[in-house]
């Protein structure tokens, strides 16, 4: 009996103890780690928000004010522990005209409107067509960024002179060699903090951070947009709200995709997409522009260590607590510091053994892996590359698909049948040949057997030339016997075909 009494007790004990384990496995698996990842992110974090700001046509405090907000409320409301989220060059090119024409309040009301979308988005489960975008298109998203990322450093490289050319070389070295001889610290914040204490000493006179814009000095405070509220002002912001919505989330689902990976976890895409559209909402309302996930950010995070939702949030935190209480010294980073860490990031973003598979992986693989790279890089367009990848999978798919169609016959001349056996796949791409492949006019024909257990129809394209089929023969005065159709085809055929209704063979003849 006492030991009956105590079972429920130890159940809740059992539980609670489950529950903590959950807990600190998404939120914080080593604490010292996330929080020295969130460091470093928060330190890269800076000059990307003030360069962001800068496409836009904003003040650099826009860019930061987002970072911060987008980076703590995904923490809590993401799908995608360990992933980075703030302003981002993709998003910003998108506000151009918008800020141009209309100033920066229809910026921080498309901002919201973004966020909204986004919401929906989650709701509609969208966040499941990530299905759909193959393998390859990952792969060419990955190496396509790797080298953007990469561009985007050389202005701070070429040309700079050579101090420039040594601090980025001493900060490789530092990142690359360090882990040889300890991991207890990210080796991209040591770099970034030798390579500022040797500048500020020295005086070696090189860009800073300091130089890209002026850091605010006060914290965001929550505003409604200074616009009016109308439906004039709506039909402004909408378009650009769509296309924010649409680049946003794809860049941030592929992001999580390749953390997934990186980190070989799972994440809720679906809660991704609400997670994001919060962290706008939050941005439009305390003066940010509307963010999404960042790849650069987000492999080192991962690299450093990071692996829970501390490391996302201490980034947000922390990156506030540097622009307005630490804003003299943030200022002093050397640019040469943070091009030798996203250098490091690029190189490490890329799938490099993906080069060695181009000639042993199929062909169709390898071209949609390298038209996905191109078109990105020729358009500095994500959004236009996997766009572009997912449509040249499904046309080799289809493709690929129709090979294994066929339909083969055997007359039985006793009774006058023929017999038609139909094997493979039947939806739009293999639908003509499916019709093509039946003799309408053979002569002395007393029936027709249609054999679909080796089949299937997938779409109404498919179906429509099933009709054809069935009404041409029953023009023709043959009967038609139809055996073998699976239930999801009959289900399909009884909900699109026409070929049973009463009206069907009169509409033939026309």
């Amino acid at each position: 009996m006492l030991r009956a009494s105590h079972a429920p007790c130890e159940t809740k004990k059992a539980l609670f103890s489950m529950s903590l384990g959950h807990l600190r496995s998404e939120w914080a698996p080593n604490i010292t780690r996330e929080l020295l990842a969130g460091t470093v992110v928060a330190l890269a974090l800076i000059p990307e928000a003030i360069a962001f700001s800068i496409i836009a046509g904003v003040d650099p405090k826009v860019g930061l004010y987002a970072s911060f907000c987008i980076a703590v409320v995904t923490a809590f409301a993401g799908g995608r522990p360990a992933m980075i989220s703030a302003a981002t060059g993709a998003m910003a090119l998108l506000m151009v005209t918008l800020v141009k024409e209309h100033g920066v309040g229809f910026l921080f009301a498309a901002t919201i409107l973004t966020g909204i979308f986004q919401i929906i988005a989650s709701v509609l489960k969208l966040g499941n067509l990530m299905r759909f975008v193959s393998r390859s298109v990952v792969t060419g998203f990955v190496n396509a960024l790797a080298i953007l990322i990469f561009l985007a450093q050389m202005p701070e490289l070429l040309g700079q002179g050579t101090t420039v050319y040594i601090l980025t070389a001493v900060g490789l070295a530092v990142i690359y060699g360090l882990p040889y001889l300890t991991k207890a610290v990210p080796s991209p914040l040591v770099t970034i903090i030798l390579l500022t204490a040797a500048s500020m000493y020295f005086g070696f006179g090189v860009r800073t951070v300091g130089d890209m814009g002026t850091l605010p000095t006060e914290l965001p405070w929550f505003a409604l947009p200074q616009v009016p509220f109308t439906l004039e002002t709506f039909k402004i912001i909408l378009p650009y709200a769509l296309t924010l919505t649409m680049v946003g989330l794809l860049e941030s689902l592929m992001t999580a995709a390749i953390i997934d990976e990186m980190t070989d976890t799972d994440s809720d895409k679906n809660r991704e997409c609400a997670g994001q559209g919060l962290g706008n909402i939050t941005a439009g309302f305390f003066g940010g522009m509307a963010g999404c996930a960042m790849i650069g950010q987000s492999v080192i995070n991962v690299s450093s260590g990071g692996r829970g939702r501390l490391s996302t949030l201490w980034s947000g935190v922390f990156l506030l607590f540097l622009i307005v209480a630490l804003g003299t010294y943030v200022a002093q980073i050397p640019m040469a510091a943070l091009v030798a860490v996203m250098i490091m990031v690029s190189i490490n973003t890329f799938q490099w053994k993906s080069v060695r598979t181009l000639l042993t992986h199929p062909k169709s693989s390898s071209f949609v892996m390298l038209g996905t790279v191109i078109v990105v890089v020729a358009t500095h367009d994500l959004a236009k590359g996997v766009l572009f990848g997912v449509i040249l999978s499904g046309l080799f798919f289809a493709h690929k698909v129709t090979r294994f169609f066929g339909v083969a016959s055997a007359r039985d001349e006793a009774n006058a049948v023929r017999t038609y056996t139909v094997t493979g796949q039947i939806f739009f791409a293999t639908a003509e040949a499916f019709h093509s492949a039946f003799d309408f006019r053979e002569e002395d024909l007393r029936g027709v057997v249609i054999d679909l257990h080796a089949s299937h129809f997938w779409d109404i394209t498919s179906i429509n030339a099933f009709d054809r089929v069935v009404l041409k023969f029953r023009h023709h005065d043959i009967p038609v016997e139809i055996i073998g159709m699976n239930e999801a085809t009959a289900l399909l055929v009884e909900k699109l075909g026409v070929h049973d209704k009463p009206d069907a063979i009169l509409s033939v003849g026309h």
